[in-house]
């Protein structure tokens, strides 16, 4: 894992071996239908013993954004102080901070993980979130509705994310997704947050980001696999 990041140019520093640790595992099953079952293996993982020690050890790199999932906070107690950890570190440092709800019902009920991604919320520079999460964490999922929420709470900049239907930015600004034939819808909502505030790092405004997310994500969904569809910059 460690030298197929490398070669893609990400830098691995910051990644720390747990010996006495397995790394969390997911397995996606193809249903005869279509369909696909995703299979959890996180517990006992390296990544469910993160802790505050963690966080810090990020915020000293001083990175430009730092992105952070309900699904960590989700994971236990050591991870939920880091992800904490890490928003306010960040805060503090001037550090600009993305959050993806990703709420997830294996990881225990969305009530309690939208609590927490609430508690989160405030701290974001760049919140993106699905149609499906935004009811569970602001009580409306309209997409102005959404907006005006969003801004209440002090997030800088929000994109709803909605499938198959593309995506909405505020003022009505709504970004339909790019055609494509779907082998496998999983990972499309990553690949377009990725694609999306690496654009905005690159001095991309929110509407040619968005833009980019969904040709990212639209090529992803073509083919098996999360990261098989992914191209580099210049494609």
């Amino acid at each position: 894992m460690r030298a197929a990041a490398a070669d893609l140019g990400v830098a691995t520093d910051l990644i720390e071996v747990d010996d006495g640790r397995p790394t969390g595992l997911f397995l996606r099953e193809a249903l005869p239908d279509g369909r696909r079952r995703v299979h959890y293996y996180r517990a006992g993982s390296a990544a469910s013993a993160l802790d505050t020690v963690d966080a810090e050890r990020v915020l000293a790199a001083r990175p430009r954004l730092v992105a952070v999932s309900g699904i960590t906070a989700a994971l236990g107690s050591g991870p939920r102080r880091a992800v904490f950890a890490l928003a306010a570190g960040a805060r503090r440092a001037g550090i600009r901070l993305a959050l993806d709800p990703n709420l997830r019902p294996a990881l225990g009920p969305l009530e309690d993980q939208a609590a927490t991604v609430r508690e989160l919320v405030p701290y974001a520079d760049f919140l993106l979130l699905g149609t499906d999460e935004a009811g569970p964490v602001f009580g409306v999922d309209e997409p102005a509705a959404v907006f005006a929420a969003a801004r209440r709470a002090g997030v800088g900049e929000t994109v709803l994310k909605a499938g198959a239907d593309g995506c909405f930015l505020p003022e009505d600004v709504h970004v339909p997704a790019v055609p494509a034939e779907v082998v496998d819808p999983v990972g499309a909502g990553d690949a377009f947050a990725g694609a999306y505030l690496a654009a905005r790092l690159r001095g991309a405004g929110p509407l040619e980001a968005a833009r980019l997310g969904a040709d990212i994500a639209a090529g992803v969904v073509a083919v098996a696999g999360d990261t098989e569809g992914l191209p580099e910059f210049g494609q």
